[in-house]
């Protein structure tokens, strides 16, 4: 790069989405485009590439490890992980592989997000996964294959789920890894960054603290720890749900009434930072009667779903996630370290996941200083009709039922938590409440819609509302969050964003 500091095109994050969407802009030689990125290069670092070791990424260096307010309903305990390197949460998750279901792009459509719904974003899925390819994990993790035999002998189908999350099922989840290494979007679009295209500039190790305007109060540029650099012609932020909104807003982009208490000059007067989504998850741990074989697995190969009786909805609402462990990690004394399941024991959880969260919360500044973490309230559990809890509940009974079939139960030598003494609804929710923890799912927080909808942050186009030559492209921008685990779309996202931008030209 030399002593450039210009470029046509800046990609602020090379996160799933911002990865991809400078891959793809460089394939025209006659732009220049650099892509910003925070944290530092997985290139040749197993520690990262190799699937397997993904636990070991949380909470170290790799790892932003953001803390949640007190919650006033929810686990106030939990830890929200996102991978801080190139690939973002893409370098950092267990790669399951899933298409956003029909429905919920159709209702992103609905919502005003026009040419977003499944017939317009199928094509850009496939792009996603014939680049990343799809694999599943040997099957040899013994009470993984028991689980699977429990739900069928449940009545729910076997099938290989091959990314689809539209029907009912149980069996093995797809992943995008290739041989047990991580496909993610810098794995799949950049790797080797000795071979990139001389007309692409990637930066880590680079934080951006705020967006830089023209006279006429377009996006130019952003200022970085290495300096300031500009964009002759758009400036993309994918920074994800939690560092978009805080980018915007320490640059002047956001509610104003919240920029003007901190003493930020205000550009656009915009709902930055709310409807903030996630996926709450709550589980049942049972100790084994023996170790568990399983020496090719990312600890969570199985997966049912399941509809729920009385919702009034077709399709699955749960995720019923089987995991070799007990999740400590995860939930109640991720911050103080204090453990609950026993010491010494071999155990593994059912994990019910809420798929279509009511419950929306938001992201603020704590401060001017870029250096602060953003102020995150998932505010889980508070939507006013009850429906996340009634779901979980649901998902909980659902669990206990599973473990029960005969495939299972010989497998299990007890109940641990919430333990055979919680039975009554009340006190399983409690315990729900208390325990839940993420799935590390979060967006919403910049969402695109109509153009002349206020509760939106962006057009159709991703382009910011009455912002010249900004766009925002990664998880913020879901209207909702699809029934599924989102890193594939937000990865498709990249992939349209790029022939948005490309098209506007």
């Amino acid at each position: 790069m030399g002593d450039q500091q210009a470029f046509d095109y800046l990609v602020i994050g090379g996160g799933s989405s911002g990865a991809i969407v400078a891959a793809r802009l460089a394939e025209d030689p006659d732009v220049s485009v650099c892509l910003v990125e925070a944290g530092p290069n997985d290139e040749g670092k197993p520690e990262i590439l190799e699937l397997q070791r993904w636990p070991g990424l949380l909470h170290t260096e790799y790892d932003y490890g953001y803390r949640i307010e007190p919650q006033v309903r929810g686990n106030s305990d939990i830890v929200q992980s996102r991978g801080r390197m190139l690939g973002g949460s893409g370098s950092h998750n267990i790669c399951q592989a899933w298409r956003a279901p029909d429905h919920d792009m159709r209702d992103w459509e609905a919502m005003g997000a026009t040419g977003w719904g499944p017939d317009s974003t199928r094509t850009y899925f496939d792009r996603v996964l014939e680049t990343t390819g799809l694999e599943y994990t040997l099957p040899d993790n013994d009470a993984a294959l028991a689980y699977i035999e429990a739900g069928k002998q449940l009545g729910y189908p076997e099938r290989k789920m091959g990314a689809n999350a539209e029907e009912e099922g149980v069996g093995w989840v797809a992943l995008n890894s290739k041989e047990g290494m991580r496909q993610s979007s810098s794995v799949a679009y950049l790797h080797p960054l000795s071979k990139a295209p001389s007309n692409l500039a990637v930066l880590t190790n680079t934080p951006a603290y705020r967006l830089t305007f023209d006279d006429e109060g377009s996006a130019s540029g952003v200022e970085t720890a290495k300096g300031t650099f500009y964009a002759t012609r758009e400036v993309i932020v994918s920074a994800g749900a939690f560092d978009t909104p805080k980018l915007l807003m320490l640059s002047g982009i956001g509610p104003a009434d919240h920029l003007r208490d901190l003493g930020i000059e205000v550009r656009a007067d915009l709902p930055v930072g709310k409807h903030l989504l996630d996926h709450p998850e709550a589980g049942i741990v049972f100790e084994t009667k023996r170790p568990i074989h399983q020496p090719n697995t990312v600890f969570c190969d199985a997966v049912l779903l399941s509809k729920v009786e009385g919702s009034g909805s077709d399709w699955p609402e749960l995720m019923m996630w089987f995991f070799s462990g007990d999740f400590e990690s995860f939930t109640t004394g991720s911050r103080t370290g204090e453990k609950i399941t026993p010491e010494g024991i071999t155990a593994f959880t059912i994990a019910a996941d809420i798929l279509h969260s009511k419950a929306e919360g938001t992201v603020t500044l704590r401060s001017t200083d870029p250096a602060d973490p953003p102020v995150i309230d998932p505010k889980y559990f508070s939507d006013p009709d009850g429906w996340d809890e009634w779901i979980l509940l649901q998902g909980l009974i659902l669990a206990r039922r599973i473990a029960e079939q005969p495939a299972l139960s010989e497998l299990i030598a007890r109940e641990v938590q919430p333990g055979p003494e919680v039975q009554s609804d009340e006190d399983l929710l409690e315990y729900a409440r208390s325990t839940a923890y993420t799935a590390y799912h979060p967006s919403g927080t910049c969402r695109m819609g109509a153009p002349d909808d206020p509760d939106v942050v962006l057009d159709p186009e991703l382009r910011v509302r009455g912002v010249g030559k900004l766009r925002v492209a990664d998880g913020s921008v879901f209207p909702t969050l699809p029934g599924c685990n989102p890193n594939i779309t937000c990865m498709m996202v990249g992939e349209k964003a790029a022939d948005l931008i490309r098209g506007s030209r």
